[in-house]
């Protein structure tokens, strides 16, 4: 019974109607067929508009010590990683490119944005040494 609800779910998923190697020539353009790394998505991912937004949002974050943008970064953050994890903007095209070998693991970006988020809270929570009463 399993197989048979695992394969009715595949066949309704948007990305099932993709023709073989279609879901990767419009997530990939250029991919040569070869294996995909965790340290390569993480780039690809790391390399997005928004990704880009928000590591300039967190350095400037740091910079500034707001500890209210701090907070909204963070929030970023991990609403980023959980669409590109845990759903699928593209409609299933990801999902079905996942498959096909041309995505890979998004572990280190997930790691990265979480390590991002930590720095960011860490810095932003120290207080200054003019802050301390008596200095």
């Amino acid at each position: 019974m399993g197989s048979l609800r695992r394969g009715l779910i595949l066949a309704l998923a948007p990305g099932a109607a993709l023709a073989e190697g279609e879901a990767c020539a419009l997530i990939r353009p250029g991919w040569d067929g070869g294996d995909v790394s965790a340290f390569s998505e993480a780039v690809a991912l790391f390399g997005t508009p928004i990704s880009l937004v928000l590591i300039l949002a967190s350095f400037a974050v740091i910079r500034f010590k707001s500890q209210l943008g701090a907070a909204l970064v963070c929030l970023g953050w991990s609403t980023l990683a959980a669409v590109m994890v845990f759903f699928d903007p593209t409609g299933g095209v990801r999902t079905a490119a996942a498959a096909e070998g041309c995505i890979g693991s998004p572990v280190l970006f997930v790691t990265g944005a979480t390590v991002l988020c930590l720095a960011t809270l860490y810095f932003t929570g120290l207080p200054d040494k003019s802050d301390e009463p008596g200095a």
